[in-house]
């Protein structure tokens, strides 16, 4: 496997796939195998970073434990069921476990501590261990002003942000704006490092009093009881179940919980081309992604997440279909400017940038999976009250006006807008669920302009979005190229999976669209330079559609491919370069671990029983 390139003080950077999540439902840290925090945007999602250099190697900030010398190695694991992240160091004279999380409150994520706890623990004889604190406020472009407050309470502050650092170590201010603590551990002892966000307003002139070691001990345990908690009510069965479990507890992860927005990655700018431009900032809530990821956790049990978005999407649009956009703020803020930072990027990847013009697309398919989980929502025994339904018949009513437009796509395409078959047949879902959900509820509705659209849109898409020589669907109409976000068609109900043209379909973007058994998105040329990898999501949706055509075993062929792209912790990328065998894109990536979800589940439903 070839090296990626080095930063300007030619350090390595690590692999996407060496990193682990941790969260509160609020924000997000990305922890190295080398027990650096390498990535964290506090006090949400989408703030700006304090720790930041896997965007920037020397001035993006980090914050380590390791041991002090070089004679190491390390495992990691997260403790069951939980996001409670263990690294393990092994040396010659001892052995030495980190325990990294965010801390949890019980009873709920609502009102976090906003706290990063670092519990260094001796297990076997002595280790010497180093500490390195480098907070670099607004991705990198602010060097922290530190204090010394008090015994072993210490903070740093820059332009609106803040952080409080306590526990029982001793640190030291180097070059006036790091700190650094080096000390040696026994086997039995604990010592610990909490990084705590304020405003900098909170902390002047008089820092809050810091917990102490004990009720640092408390919330370490009261957070791996919140996980556990929230894991108990996740029902998964079959061979798959551990690894589905898992996927559940990242989206979690990726659910704000104030608002119920569900962001599409922790991350910004991680590259899906290495050294190239494809680099865009995911840690907002997008309508689809979302929609996504509910359906999979309602379908193990986790029906309160679904109900918070659809509550975010209804809030934001101000309950209106012409106030809908693709995608909000995880706190249901609408302008999401995109801007470029000068930073050195991911492997010498740039632009790295932050906001989405995608904000501002025209992206036909979000009406169909609206309906689609208001449809789903109203088969578990939730129909929709007067306001809710007078939002749903909005956006249908939309879906029946812009149909025939052409638009960006599933893919966010920035060139021309096309006439894209998956946008086609989401604006088709749209109006069959309105009119399915409309009639089962006694609904008034203009049922015979709907129905009379929905069969306009079949035959458009059967018309001029099938390539009748070849006997397939394809990307758009009038094209000729094939599209993985086709093999969504049955899933959506549009056509069964059975149905020969779909079967046609199935084969024809396995063949055409398959790099070493993973399915890239499409091949048409999109105007971007470099070559991006394989799309996870996209070689799970294809275990569905084998699944639905009782395909059994080759879906099981595929689902084991895809899951192998997952890191020693069962995470996944964005994407996945099969020919260099690394994680590509953001990460860990929503969509990724819902569509493995809905695969472990399709795939398990055709199993024997018992198997």
């Amino acid at each position: 496997m070839s090296r990626p390139p080095t930063s300007r003080d030619g350090e390595s950077y690590p692999p996407i796939s060496d990193y682990a999540l941790i969260g509160d439902c609020h924000s997000a840290a990305l922890v190295s195998r080398a027990a650096s925090i390498d990535w964290c945007c506090l006090p949400r999602f989408d703030s700006a970073s304090v720790f930041g250099r896997m965007l920037d190697w020397e001035r993006g900030g980090h914050c380590q434990i390791r041991p002090a010398g070089d004679d190491f190695t390390s495992s990691r694991r997260y403790l069951e069921e939980s996001l409670v992240l263990e690294t393990t160091f092994h040396a010659p004279g001892g052995e030495v476990r980190l325990l990294d999380c965010f801390t949890m409150r019980a009873g709920g994520g609502r009102h976090p501590h906003r706290q990063l706890l670092r519990i260094v623990e001796g297990v076997r004889g002595e280790m010497a261990m180093r500490v390195d604190v480098r907070p670099r406020f607004d991705y990198g472009g602010v060097k922290p002003w530190l204090r010394h407050h008090a015994p072993k309470l210490y903070s740093a502050v820059g332009g609106n942000d803040a952080i409080v650092l306590s526990g029982d170590l001793e640190l030291e201010m180097v070059d006036l704006h790091d700190y650094r603590a080096e000390f040696s551990i026994r086997a039995g002892e604990r010592r610990r490092l909490s990084v705590v966000y304020f405003p900098p307003e909170d902390i002047d002139p008089d820092v809050p009093a810091p917990a102490d070691a004990d009720e640092l001990d408390r919330r370490f345990d009261e957070t791996i009881d919140w996980w556990r908690a929230w894991s108990a009510k996740v029902s998964v069965h079959g061979p798959f179940g551990p690894e589905a479990a898992r996927s559940a507890l990242v989206l979690k992860a990726l659910v704000n919980a104030p608002t119920g927005a569900v962001v599409a990655a922790a991350t910004t700018s991680l590259p899906e081309s290495i050294g190239h431009g494809r680099n865009w900032d995911y840690r907002y809530s997008w309508v689809r992604d979302s929609q996504f990821t509910v359906r999979s956790l309602t379908e193990l049990g986790c029906a309160e997440e679904a109900d918070g978005f659809r509550r975010f999407v209804e809030r934001s649009a101000a309950g209106s279909a012409e106030s809908l956009q693709i995608m909000y703020g995880v706190g249901g803020e609408r302008r999401l400017a995109e801007a470029t930072l000068d930073l050195d990027g991911y492997c010498g990847s740039r632009p790295v940038r932050i906001g989405n013009a995608a904000s501002d697309q025209l992206q036909l398919d979000v009406f169909g999976y609206l309906l689609d989980l208001a449809w789903r929502w109203h088969r578990r025994g939730h129909s929709p009250d007067d306001d809710y339904w007078r939002f749903l018949l909005s956006l249908v009513d939309r879906s029946v006006e812009l149909w025939p437009e052409p638009d960006c796509g599933i893919w966010e395409m920035r060139g021309r807008p096309q006439h894209f078959v998956h946008s086609k047949a989401m604006c088709w879902a749209a109006v069959d669920r309105g009119v399915r959900l409309g009639r089962e509820c006694l609904r008034q509705a203009p049922f015979r302009r709907w129905e009379k659209a929905r069969d306009d849109i079949r035959e458009a898409i059967e018309t001029d979005g099938y390539d009748a020589d070849r006997g397939v669907f394809v990307q758009a109409f009038g094209g000729s190229e094939l599209d993985a976000a086709l093999l969504l068609l049955p899933i959506v109900e549009f056509i069964p999976y059975d149905d020969e043209r779909m079967v046609r379909t199935c084969d024809a973007v396995r063949d055409e669209l398959s790099q070493d058994g993973l399915l890239r998105r499409y091949r048409a040329d999109d105007g971007m330079a470099g070559a991006e990898g394989a799309f996870v999501a996209c070689t799970f949706w294809l275990v569905e559609c084998l699944v639905g055509q009782g395909r059994t075993a080759e879906a099981q062929d595929c689902f084991a491919r895809a899951a192998s792209t997952a890191n020693d912790l069962g995470l996944f990328a964005e994407e996945f370069d099969p020919t260099h065998k690394r994680a590509l894109g953001n990460f860990p990536q929503g969509l990724s671990h819902l569509s493995h979800i809905a695969a472990a589940a399709a795939l398990t439903s055709s199993l024997p029983a018992g198997a």
